[in-house]
């Protein structure tokens, strides 16, 4: 009995497959080609903004890269600026205490605050740090700061007469301008 119900399920599923209803077989193609097309074209433009969305996101990328970079760069160029600006008003100090006076009770003080001004200036100097040359130069606003004028022949008009502050420059990077004379 398993068997004949085997046969007729056969028998029908046979009958299905060679039945042709009168559906029109090219109009249904004819619209899933155009579903089809349609799809293709609907895929192949989103694949074209996600490709522009990737192109997009590596530039960023890059430009993240080459601006990550450059900061390091910066941070280990200017890294001894925070303690040279600290620094700076010892070392002025120093200079002062440098200009007093030589006498017999004070040659050995004097001789001393030498020293560890030699060795400042030196450990300043191997951190990349300059001191502005201004005595006889140009004035130059990025580098000077006026802070009198006066009438002096002996020097052309716009000209650094004394420098009364040094200025400090890292490595390009100015710390301090110098205070100066200019003459008018």
């Amino acid at each position: 009995m398993e068997e004949e119900n085997l046969t007729e399920e056969k028998q029908i599923d046979e009958e299905e497959a060679t039945d042709t209803s009168d559906a029109p077989i090219e109009e249904s193609s004819e619209e899933e080609m155009n579903d089809l097309v349609q799809e293709i074209e609907n895929l192949k433009q989103e694949k074209e903004e996600l490709y522009q969305r990737f192109l997009r996101t590596q530039a960023e990328f890059d430009n993240f890269k080459k601006r990550s970079q450059k900061e390091k760069e910066a941070d280990r160029k200017y890294k001894a600026q925070d303690l040279v600006t600290e620094l700076l008003p010892a070392i002025d100090n120093f200079e002062r205490a440098l200009q007093v006076e030589v006498t017999d009770e004070n040659k050995n003080l004097l001789d001393g605050i030498s020293m560890v001004y030699r060795q400042l200036v030196e450990a300043l100097k191997s951190q990349g740090v300059e001191i502005i040359e201004a005595v006889g130069k140009e004035f130059d606003p990025n580098l000077h700061q006026a802070v009198m004028q006066v009438e002096d022949d002996n020097f052309e008009s716009n000209i650094v007469v004394e420098d009364l502050q040094k200025g400090y420059l890292i490595k390009d990077r100015v710390i301090r301008p110098a205070m100066v004379k200019v003459n008018k």
